[in-house]
């Protein structure tokens, strides 16, 4: 029994990229950015990619929940629980199992 409860959970994975520089990536895109806005280059046309995952970096908890991998609970979940504990009840209060 002892044995079971001494068991850790194994390492994360956690993959680390070599041949990328994300400081030069951005500071890339800092620079074709403010070319464009000096008129240098071109305007750019709308890409949905752009504007993906922007709300969740603006958020704290949205940072931390995606961090973690944890998933909210869903509405229906939720209700059924509410149900079978109402069903519980009304079980303890008239002692049947009918209503």
């Amino acid at each position: 029994m002892g044995m079971f409860n001494s068991m850790r959970k194994p390492r994360g994975f956690n993959h680390q990229y070599i041949y990328v520089d994300e400081r030069k990536e951005k500071l890339a895109k800092m620079e074709e950015k403010a070319r464009r806005d000096l008129g240098m280059l071109p305007e750019k046309e709308f890409n949905p990619e752009d504007i993906r995952g922007k709300f969740i970096e603006g958020t704290t908890h949205l940072k931390r929940r995606k961090a973690s991998g944890r998933k909210p609970a869903s509405f229906g979940i939720i209700l059924i629980i509410i149900a079978f504990l109402l069903y519980l009840w009304h079980y303890l209060a008239t002692g049947s199992w009918s209503f």
